[in-house]
């Protein structure tokens, strides 16, 4: 007789119904993208985003942010102040209601605002909502008024607490506490904030925006950002490791949009971009100044007017004969800088996070003044013009030369990932979600880490020397080198065009090398063909950094592993002092045996990897530029500045 399954009751008992805010606790990723380190410094962004705003409205041209000791964060603005008096309809505060109700905001019907980032009136009720206290100031009207909050409740009524100075000011000053109990991270990082907060500059003209971290002591660190060159300057600033062909290309225009009836209304487009030296593009697409990594229509137009201009002005000027076959997107994209801003009185994104635009009429609006532009530029320049085709014709040849190479490449297998490398130790498991493939340096380390795994799902892959730096090398030379083969059949996704994130065969990715000078040279090595060529694999989190002890210590029965100077200092006075222990530097990985190399860097239960991420693709790139890139001076000038702050380095 068949076993009788059980059905779960369902009743009008089961049916919940959760409040905006207790929503927003119970799924922070609906609106913050998640619980990670990324949507910690989203609450920051969305508040931000609404003194921005205010500044889009001409009532703002400061933002001060202060990161304090006990892990709160305050956003200071000198707008108009969110209005406190009592809703006409809601019979409470203005004020409580835009902190805590979703969908409340001054942005839906253009009254308030003719342009700004936060829309669906989500923002900042989200970012309460996630904090475990927050207090909003607000100078308006003469008063300052004041109203605190727990986990997006209030917790006091507006109060007004005294007059405004002489000279003060009006504006909101908003400082919360992220709740640890919801967010994985509550520790802010600093570089990650100044560099959006850099884009937005940049994006947002004639605004002062300050970053203060008080957890830095005895002296605050601080940076403040004001850039009168808006889009000029951000190019400039990403090209500054590189070397330019010609000046930066610029347009702002405004272009009138027919939304149906008689209801037409005006999206402000303004674009800059410049040709280097480089082999990599680089584009940056903003929505009201909002970054949107992912793209959408604004990036869609200025891609199709950049080809169908080029291939057009070639055509004219007689550098593509008629034989000859149209540039690609990819061809004219090579060593391309370009950053796309545009306002909108209504954008549609993708989600809450706001990663990629949706309006259609978008596309045709940046197309025509990114055409516009960049033909009477062309025409008016026919020096740097060549040099632009030039710089198109050559990508097209190294594609040409790089699909025979993938045709050669792909008899043998290598791209469809069916014939593994000969050096791989794999594992038995066939799980991708389980597995993991530590890429190991040099033949002595890779024996150690064979014997010392765990056959099951642990695989080792020994790189022989310091492999092809893929920074200043083109793809077709990439696929040459031996080394870089090996990797990519191991790990089965292919490259370029046949990468394939599915085909993933190992979900941890770790690069092992020594502790010294040339292991960090080939971790960064590694680093660089991982960013250029298998992002998605960073995006995803498949990429780790294994961080294996420098020192074993041992006293009698005990032994113990340092990471760093100072530990070993402090596990040498625990075990008695120097007379009282045995120190052994690791210099490498192969001077460990298996067991120590298992139990310090391989076992789950005890070593410490480091996920690597990339929390911003334009500072990302403008590193790798830096210090893998041709030009020596900035490389010179960044080892200079830094090497000060070096210490106990093997040499």
């Amino acid at each position: 007789m068949a076993e009788q399954k059980t059905i779960p009751r369902y009743s009008e008992e089961d049916i919940q119904y959760l409040e905006g805010v207790e929503h927003v606790r119970r799924r922070p990723g609906m609106y913050v993208g998640g619980t990670d380190i990324r949507a910690l410094h989203h609450l920051v962004y969305e508040v931000v985003d609404n003194s921005i705003d205010e500044a889009l409205a001409g009532a703002c041209d400061t933002i001060e942010v202060i990161l304090h000791e006990n892990g709160a964060v305050t956003v200071n603005d000198n707008g108009r102040g969110i209005p406190t008096g009592p809703h006409p309809k809601e019979k409470i505060s203005t004020l409580e209601l835009v902190m805590t109700r979703l969908g409340a905001g001054g942005k839906f019907d253009g009254g308030g605002y003719k342009v700004s980032g936060g829309l669906h009136g989500v923002g900042v009720s989200a970012v309460n909502a996630l904090s475990a206290s927050m207090e909003v100031e607000v100078r308006r009207e003469g008063k300052v008024w004041v109203q605190r909050y727990e986990r997006g409740h209030p917790i006091t009524p507006v109060v007004e607490v005294r007059k405004m100075r002489k000279g003060e000011p009006t504006g909101t000053r908003v400082t919360f506490l992220p709740d640890a109990t919801i967010l994985q991270e509550t520790r802010f990082h600093f570089p990650t904030l100044a560099q959006r907060f850099r884009e937005m500059a940049f994006v947002t003209r004639g605004v002062t925006i300050s970053l203060r971290d008080e957890r830095v002591r005895p002296i605050p660190e601080e940076i403040t950002f004001y850039f009168e060159g808006g889009l000029r300057s951000f190019v400039r600033y990403l090209n500054r490791n590189r070397k330019p062909l010609h000046p930066v290309i610029y347009a702002e225009k405004g272009v009138t949009v027919n939304g149906g009836g008689h209801n037409e209304y005006l999206i402000g487009v303004e674009v800059a971009m410049q040709y280097t030296d480089g082999h990599t593009a680089t584009e940056l697409a903003f929505a009201n100044t909002i970054n949107t990594p992912d793209g959408g229509t604004h990036l869609t137009g200025f891609r199709s007017a950049l080809t169908r201009t080029i291939n057009s002005y070639a055509r004219k000027a007689g550098l593509l004969k008629e034989k000859d076959r149209n540039f690609s997107g990819e061809d004219v994209l090579e060593g391309l800088t370009a950053v796309i801003s545009i306002k909108h009185p209504d954008p549609q994104f993708e989600s809450q996070t706001k990663v990629k635009l949706m309006n259609p009429e978008v596309q045709q609006a940046v197309a025509s003044v990114v055409s516009e532009m960049l033909s009477e530029y062309l025409e008016a320049n026919p020096r740097h013009a060549r040099a632009i085709v030039e710089k198109a014709r050559d990508a097209m040849r190294v594609r040409d030369a790089l699909r025979k190479a993938k045709e050669v490449l792909r008899s043998t297998n290598l791209l469809e990932s069916t014939t593994l490398p000969g050096k791989l130790a794999d594992c038995s498991s066939r799980n991708p979600d389980e597995t993991e493939l530590f890429i190991v340096e040099g033949d002595s380390a890779g024996g150690s880490a064979k014997q010392g795994r765990d056959r099951h799902f642990q695989a080792v892959l020994p790189l022989r020397g310091k492999i092809l730096n893929t920074e200043r090398s083109r793809l077709n030379k990439v696929l040459d080198n031996n080394e870089i083969k090996a990797l990519i059949s191991a790990l089965g996704v292919g490259i370029g065009d046949n990468f394939n994130l599915e085909n993933l065969r190992y979900n941890r990715i770790i690069l092992t090398t020594d502790a010294d000078v040339d292991g960090a040279h080939i971790r960064t090595l590694l680093l660089t063909f991982f960013f250029r060529y298998m992002t998605p694999l960073i995006e995803e989190g498949h990429l780790y950094i294994a961080l294996p002890p420098l020192y074993r210590i041992a006293s009698k029965k005990t032994v113990r592993y340092a990471y760093s100077e100072e530990e070993k200092e402090r596990i040498v006075k625990e075990l008695g002092g120097e007379g009282k222990v045995t120190i052994q530097r690791y210099k490498g990985l192969g001077e460990m045996n298996p067991e120590q190399l298992w139990e310090t860097t391989m076992n789950p239960e005890n070593r410490t990897l480091l996920q690597v991420t990339i929390e911003d693709a334009a500072e990302a790139d403008r590193t790798f530029t830096m210090l893998m890139g041709s030009s020596v001076p900035p490389r010179r000038r960044f080892i200079q500045t830094h090497a000060r702050h070096v210490r106990n380095l093997d040499i």
